[in-house]
């Protein structure tokens, strides 16, 4: 096989550490499916193995076009690793929620890791005007991405039903039973505290004395009577 030059050699390395990790997902996706309880994850998980052999198929194609054949030993040391983390897997968590919900982090952490290693093909064929290189992983890097948000959300909904699978209901408002028991003797010692304290007495309010006229007013007012009167009694007298 001829020589590939820098650039198809760069293209071709990222392609197959793509290829490795493709062929190593399809095994534990595999394994996961094997262990979940059937439902919408279920189906979502086998419908992204299919995506999943339909990307190593579409990288392995590529790197041949590029000149490329080395990824024969990394699907190789993929489905190895796969394959020995495996039974790992089976035995993860106490209950059938907690193994699923191991699942769906492990499957999160690959999405990403998956995503960013896409990323970097994607950008790296645009810097060398490789289009049908970053075409591909541009399209492989999407299917990605909304695999990870259905994870996502399914990592919560699993968490949740860990919680009520695990957790007594009398648990899962934030206080121990420790806790509700101090904070009720709390309360009822403040209650009893209250009710042995005396009522307070309140003072009588003080009245305003009423206002006295000044007496020089009154005097004068007695003055202006009297002239008054004495002036009618000569007015009678005319």
């Amino acid at each position: 096989m001829a020589e590939i030059n820098e650039r198809d050699s760069k293209l071709v390395q990222y392609l197959s550490e793509a290829y490795g990790k493709e062929r190593e997902l399809e095994t534990a996706l595999q394994a996961h499916i094997a262990m979940t309880a059937k439902g919408p994850y279920k189906k979502r998980l086998q419908q992204h193995l299919k995506e999943t052999k339909a990307h190593a198929r579409g990288v392995e194609r590529r790197i041949k076009q590029l000149g490329g054949g080395g990824q024969t030993l990394q699907s190789a040391v993929g489905k190895l690793t796969a394959a020995a983390k495996g039974p790992l897997h089976a035995v993860r968590g106490s209950g059938e929620q907690e193994k699923m919900l191991k699942n769906a982090k492990t499957e999160y952490f690959n999405e990403h890791e998956e995503i960013a290693t896409y990323l970097a093909i994607e950008t790296l064929a645009e810097r060398v005007r490789d289009a049908d290189t970053a075409k591909l992983a541009r399209a492989i890097r999407r299917e990605e991405e909304r695999m990870a948000t259905f994870l996502q959300g399914q990592i919560k909904s699993l968490t949740g039903a860990v919680v009520r699978e695990e957790i007594p209901a009398a648990l899962r408002n934030g206080a121990s039973p420790a806790r509700k028991r101090k904070a009720a003797k709390r309360t009822t010692a403040g209650k009893s505290a209250a009710a042995k304290r005396p009522a307070a007495k309140r003072k009588p309010a003080k009245r305003k004395p009423a206002k006295r006229k000044p007496a020089k007013r009154k005097a004068a007012k007695r003055k202006a009577a009297k002239r008054k009167a004495a002036s009618k009694r000569a007015a009678a007298k005319r």
